[in-house]
Formats: C-alpha cells, structure tokens, sequence
C-alpha cells in the first residue's frame, strides 16, 4: 500500500533532508557549469527516494524508496564528479545493491512468515511487527541490518565511502553526508528493534562493538589523510558509529542522543563539505599540502571553517556535543567497556578536525584566495545557525526524539 506517516524521529529527518537539499542547491551555483537541468532533476529526485524512505510505513514501498535513491546519487557522481568518478559510482553502485538485496530478502521472508501465520499477505510496519519469526528471526535480522550497514556505513561495509564522498559534486556530497547516511541509521533504529525486538536484544553488544570499531577506526583513518574531503569522508565514519551505539544502548538517552547526533552531524559534515567545494574551486586541489595560509587572504572562511571543525569534536554549546555525549552515556548504561573504548575517539577527533584549520589557514602563505562570497557566507551562516539552535536548545528535538521508535529494551 501506499502508505505514508511520520513521527518524532522520521519528521525530524523530513526537516533535515527539505533543510540540506537547499543547502546543496546553493552550493552547487557555481560548481554545476553543464546540464545543469539534468543535475537538478537527479538531485531532486535523490531528495524524493530519501523523503520517501522517511515516510513509509509500508516495507515494500520503503525498499522502492530505497532503491529509488540509489539511481539518481550514482549518476550525480558519474556525471558531475572528479576525476575518479567512473570507479567510484560503480563502487557505490555495487555496494549498496548488493545491501539492497539482503534487506529484500529480508523483507521478503517476514512477508510470507505473516502470511504463514494469518492467511493475509502484508508488508505493513504495523502488521509485521506482530511476526512470531521464531528460528528464522536472526536470519531475517541479518538481511535488514546488511542493508542498512552499508549505507550507515559500518566497518567493513565501509569502502565505498570514501570514494564516493571524494569523486562526487559538492552537492552530490553534502546530501550524501548530511542525509544519505542517515537513511541507513534511520533503518537500523526504526525496524531493527522494531520488527526483531528479541533479536536485536541478543545482538545489541555485537552492534555496540561494531559502532566502537568505527568510532576509532574512522578517526585514526581522517588523521592519515592528505585529501580534505578523504579526511571528512572518514570523520563520518566515526560519527555514525556513535549513531550505531547509542541506537543499540538499549536506553531511551542513547537513542535520542543517536538521533541528535544524526541531525547534528548532518548539519557540521554539509558545511565541512560546503568548504571543501568552495577550497577546491580556488585552489583546484583537495590535497592539503597545497594548502597553507589562507586565513590572511580568506579570514571569515577560516572562521567558518574553525567553527565547523569544533563542531566536528564535539564543542559543548553545539549540537554535535549533545548528541554525542547523549549516546556515550547511553551506551555506558549498557555496556560500560565498549563506550569507554568509543570514547577514546573523542580524543582524536580534536586532533584531524585541528589538523584540518591548521594547515588550510596556518602557516606559511601558499597563495592568496578570495574570501567568502555572500552567497557562500548566507549559506554558511543558515548551517551555523542549526548547530548552535541544536546546541542550546536541544529540548525541542528530543522530545520529538522520545515520540519515535522505542529502542531495543526499557531502560530509561
């Protein structure tokens, strides 16, 4: 059925996609200088599939949705990316459906076990949920969880990821950070506990150590890196490993803070990108070794860039901090080694999100650039208003937050 809704958790992300899909409109202006009409059209098409996604409350029509997304960001990055855009879409292409195709199969077999049982053929939320999966549950857990994975994405299903975020438009990356992630974390919180309630409870640990792993591996990885947006690609890696805890904390704080670090890190990761297009188009490299002293020609886009790394390390005033430190302390309730561990990333996110300001805008001047344009500096100024609102006055949202999905357990 076409069948549509939403709550706390899904409007929010209804907010956030309408929010960032103007936000890449504007920073694709000076970027996009051919077929311009098609760009626009894949770009609003992309924001149709992750809108529908938000909104299904029908399992086929959220996999319709799903795949929908898939068509229109492989031809944004095959059309209007780098230099590497071939072998990116491609990777891109392959890895999310080959995910697709276990979440079907997932949604499939808990189709027919509700058919098995009832005598009537349903993909709908509400009526699934009532499934008694038995010894087929934890195999049916794994298909949706597969799918959702890769476009969390969890380590290992991580290696499209940095190609594509490298190889696409600046557009192209803004949503594919600031929303594209989401509907992979979006999945895992709204029908993994949901549908599988037992199961997900048995293998929250495993999910919670999955979320450490990418937490610091993510960090350790965005320090190594000499391209910029290689260096932010791999930050969100880390970022949505806080996601993948605080979802599986089995408390209702991790998971608001899972929902907060989503809207929040969706905000921060399309600025970061927003700056790397606008660097990339003065200076016609991502390679930070290229860069050097651009704060004496370009002061307010060093400002912006310094506010946005903070955000990145979790400045407490900004959304990033709430949500990150709402899904740490969840995820110490319920597993106090594994957030411990996880913790250990704050520590090297100050160091790539400094390392990044540094040698863009300190040091020794490699060339001057022209500072920020008004177009750019409205556009900036919009993201930076929402983490701030994010930050100080988060109570609006995680209450919008706590009307979604329950997590997996009761815990408080």
């Amino acid at each position: 059925e076409y069948y549509f809704g939403v709550d706390g958790i899904s409007l929010l992300l209804v907010l956030l996609t309408t929010f960032l899909m103007a936000i890449s409109v504007l920073s694709s202006f000076n970027y996009i200088q051919e077929r311009e009409k098609e760009y626009y059209i894949a770009l609003l098409a992309l924001g149709t599939g992750m809108m529908g996604v938000f909104c299904a409350l029908d399992v086929f029509l959220f996999y319709v949705f799903w795949e929908v997304m898939l068509v229109p960001m492989c031809f944004l990055i095959r059309h209007w990316g780098h230099e590497g855009r071939v072998r990116a879409a491609f990777k891109f292409f392959l890895y999310t459906q080959i995910g697709g195709l276990f979440l079907w199969l997932g949604i499939l077999g808990l189709a027919f076990l509700f058919y098995r049982q009832t005598g009537v053929f349903s993909f709908a939320v509400g009526d699934l949920k009532g499934v008694e999966a038995g010894v087929w549950g934890p195999w049916l857990m794994l298909g949706f969880s597969l799918g959702f994975l890769v476009k969390l994405p969890a380590v290992p299903l991580h290696l499209w990821l940095p190609e594509a975020h490298t190889q696409a438009p600046t557009g192209g990356s803004v949503i594919l950070a600031g929303v594209l992630l989401k509907t992979g974390a979006y999945g895992m919180l709204r029908f993994v506990p949901g549908l599988f309630p037992e199961q997900a409870q048995a293998a929250a640990p495993a999910f919670m150590i999955l979320g450490a792993v990418a937490v610091l591996y993510g960090a350790h990885q965005a320090f190594a890196q000499t391209d910029l947006k290689r260096l932010i690609a791999y930050s969100s890696i880390s970022h949505m490993g806080l996601v993948l805890l605080g979802v599986f904390s089995a408390t209702n704080t991790g998971m608001r803070g899972a929902v907060m670090t989503m809207l929040a890190h969706g905000v921060s990761a399309a600025a970061l990108f927003s700056i790397a297009g606008m660097l990339q188009e003065r200076v016609h490299s991502r390679v930070l070794d290229l860069y050097g002293g651009f704060w004496e020609s370009a002061p307010r886009l060093g400002a912006m860039t310094l506010f946005f790394a903070l955000a990145a390390l979790g400045l407490p005033g900004l959304g990033n901090f709430v949500g990150e430190f709402l899904a740490l302390l969840g995820a110490f309730l319920a597993g106090p080694w594994i957030a411990a561990a996880a913790a250990l990333g704050l520590i090297l996110a100050p160091v790539y999100a400094l390392m990044l300001v540094q040698r863009s805008f300190h040091g020794t001047p490699q060339r001057a650039i022209a500072d920020l344009n008004l177009r750019e500096g409205v556009l900036l100024a919009m993201l930076v208003l929402s983490l701030l609102i994010l930050g100080l006055q988060p109570d609006p949202v995680l209450d919008l937050a706590a009307t979604g999905a329950a997590p997996v357990g009761v815990a408080p």
